[in-house]
């Protein structure tokens, strides 16, 4: 297969969504099963994707695929200023396995909406909204620029509220999309500002491009520091999207969307686009930048684990679970594991999709009851939807056979190397922590809405397994779940570093000896673009080292929370409700999710209210009181200029009409047209003027 087929195959699988979006859409009324049209063309770009990949890892492994054009130029034709903004399409191995992922997410959502979604008033155009959600996604993933990024990264952002909001006549859910639309523009602005500093700085919006001249030691503004703020400002695009801290409120509350929109933009697809980024622009981030990025992946991903040990509602322990997990991945870039984070996003996005789409089976079959405290004994009803729920438990708490395992071990590992090679111990002891929360929480979920006696027996007497169309994607995800997909050996040290030779080729634009690669603090702290420089050499290294520790590590602290979730609500050999009692500071701590969406209300939301009142009060008052006053100035004004020219300038032009209409008529009398009359008038004119000259 020719580089050119490939191009033109990814072109297709591109746009062949945004088709599907459009028939859909606008024959929805007219065709009722149009959205058979949706998941065949979803089907069929799976089928592309596959080949794809297939293509680019077994001919290509070691060659990026690059075709571009030419958009528009800025700048006068012979000026030498003249700069050329560009389109185009990249597939390397990251948006080759990238492309494949989405496919197979999408396509199986796809299927099983089918089913969850039947009877819906909008059923069609659910399915549209998931094909231009589904454009939108790939768009993001084959670009070569930074421009073509952010157009699909917006175009995600527009397509998620759609699906969010699905159910706009529910306030919870109408408020759940602005509420996610409003958080995520907060990190795009600060992604587009980075994105300036870079095009102002290189003319350019091409990632190789930019990435060779930062190799080559060009730098914005010649400083270190404002190539630091400009990948931390890329980054915000990351914190809005994959719902890092602080900006992680929003994905919580999307849960309002229907079940697979869930399962399609929450916890495999949009969420990681930001990982999917933060791996495209690796190779510029700056030491002090990959340190800010590990801590705010490391602490969001334990905050989000402590608020998913007490969350009750099904979908809300899933959706926390997915902000952890989005923080390890962000955690593994910081800590110059990219290549692990980028493993992560894979196996995550199959077992957690599953866990989502699992839970829509169950909540499907319990007439859309989603609180677990009114479930339990679930496994005998839905055998199937039990299996390949706990199958993906296993795989998000890191048990070995699973592809979880491989991937959680390394982002570990990566920890504890970059604890070892920089002092900065607190974001393995983090990692570490989370690993152990994870566990517990997902068995607890699993235990008490799986097992023991049903809560609720009036649902769950009407409980029953899910039809095929429904069933079988969770097969489906469930089996990619499992390691043997991913390496033949799972204890290997090598065994997690089966995407290494895929994700970081011998080609990179920016060699592995740059200083701008795997740039981390060194032992004393300083930062290695002024002191010491870790190579990547040395770091792998000290994975390798950390690997075994790391794993055996985890795999106690896994047993250690699924052993306590077992204790406690299995086997009840803790009162929950008298150890919820001694803890309640923590326990409520936890179920209100550490009071941040009423810290934000008090202070972010309340101050915008506050200041917008303010500006209500001020436009009412002041600007309106200005314009009012002016406009009855204006027409007292024009009333007494009325006034005046009715009766001063009529009543002069009147009063001279009048006067000279009385002489008129007053002097009419006498003009008789006859000689002798004026003759007469003549003569006694002239015997008054001699009477008065004679008085005189």
């Amino acid at each position: 297969m020719t580089e050119y087929t490939i191009i033109l195959l990814s072109v297709i699988a591109l746009f062949i969504p945004l088709l599907g979006f459009i028939i859909t859409l606008f024959s929805g009324k007219k065709f009722p099963k149009v959205y058979w049209f949706e998941v065949g063309v979803t089907g069929l770009g799976l089928l592309i994707s596959i080949i794809i990949c297939f293509a680019k890892l077994a001919f290509y492994n070691n060659q990026n695929i690059i075709s571009g054009f030419q958009w528009f130029s800025i700048g006068a034709a012979d000026s030498p200023s003249r700069y050329f903004i560009e389109l185009g399409i990249k597939i390397d191995n990251v948006a080759a396995l990238m492309l494949l992922v989405v496919y197979i997410i999408s396509f199986v959502v796809h299927l099983f909406s089918v089913e969850y979604m039947h009877g819906d008033k909008r059923y069609n155009r659910y399915f549209a909204y998931l094909g231009i959600f589904t454009f939108s996604m790939l768009g993001i993933v084959v670009t070569h620029n930074f421009l073509m990024m952010y157009i699909f990264w917006e175009l995600v952002g527009l397509s998620s509220y759609l699906l969010i909001g699905f159910w706009f006549e529910k306030k919870s859910a109408s408020d759940a999309a602005k509420k996610a639309f409003l958080v995520n523009r907060i990190g795009d602005i600060g992604m587009f500002i980075g994105i300036l500093i870079l095009f102002f700085t290189y003319k350019t919006f091409t990632f190789d491009s930019i990435f060779s001249q930062i190799s080559q030691g060009h730098l914005p503004f010649d400083s270190t520091a404002w190539l630091t703020a400009a990948g931390i400002l890329v980054f915000m695009g990351a914190v809005g999207k994959s719902a890092q801290f602080p900006l992680h409120v929003w994905l919580p509350d999307a849960m309002e969307g229907p079940t697979p929109v869930s399962a399609l933009i929450h916890a495999a697809t949009m969420v990681a686009a930001g990982v999917y980024l933060l791996v495209r622009i690796f190779v510029m981030l700056t030491a002090d930048a990959m340190l800010t990025i590990a801590i705010v992946g490391a602490f969001t991903s334990f905050i989000s684990a402590t608020i998913a040990l007490t969350q009750n509602d099904i979908k809300k322990v899933l959706a926390y679970s997915t902000v952890s997990q989005l923080g390890y991945m962000v955690m593994s870039v910081g800590v110059g594991a990219y290549a692990f984070a980028f493993f992560h996003l894979v196996t995550h996005a199959f077992f957690k999709a599953n866990l989502f789409l699992g839970s829509g089976s169950v909540i499907h079959a319990m007439h859309h009851e989603q609180d677990i405290r009114n479930m339990g004994g679930l496994r005998k009803k839905m055998p199937l939807t039990y299996l390949t729920f706990l199958i993906s438990s296993l795989a998000i708490s890191g048990i070995p056979l699973t592809s979880g395992f491989l991937s959680k071990d390394g982002i570990l590992a990566g920890t504890l190397a970059f604890g070892k090679l920089t002092g900065h111990w607190l974001i393995p002891v983090f990692g570490f922590t989370v690993a152990l929360m994870t566990a517990f929480y997902m068995f607890r979920l699993v235990i008490l809405t799986f097992h023991g006696e049903p809560r609720d027996r009036e649902k769950y007497e009407h409980a029953h397994e899910s039809k095929f169309v429904m069933a079988a994607p969770l097969v489906i995800l469930a089996v990619l779940s499992v390691f043997i997909w991913y390496t033949p050996n799972p204890f290997s040290p090598d065994a997690g570093w089966f995407l290494s030779s895929w994700v970081k080729t011998p080609h990179t634009v920016v060699p592995a000896e740059s200083q701008f690669n795997f740039m981390i603090y060194n032992a004393a702290g300083e930062s290695a673009l002024h002191g010491e420089i870790v190579h990547s050499e040395l770091y792998t290294e000290t994975i390798h080292w950390a690997h075994y520790p790391a794993m055996l590590l985890s795999l106690i602290l896994a047993g250690l929370g699924i052993l306590i979730a077992y204790v406690m609500y299995q086997w009840k050999k803790i009162d929950v409700d008298k150890l919820t009692e001694k803890l309640k500071p923590l326990y409520n701590l936890s179920l209100n999710k550490w009071y941040l969406d009423e810290l934000y209300h008090a202070t972010a939301v309340a101050g915008v209210i506050g200041l917008s009142k303010v500006l209500a009060w001020f436009d009412n008052i002041i600007v309106d009181g200005i314009v009012n006053g002016a406009g009855y100035l204006t027409k007292l004004t024009s009333k007494l200029s009325g006034l005046f020219d009715i009766y001063v300038v009529d009543g002069l032009v009147n009063f001279s009409a009048f006067f000279s209409g009385f002489i008129g008529l007053s002097f009419k009398r006498i003009q008789t047209g006859k000689v002798q009359t004026y003759v007469v008038f003549v003569v006694f004119s002239v015997i008054i003027l001699l009477l008065i000259f004679k008085s005189f």
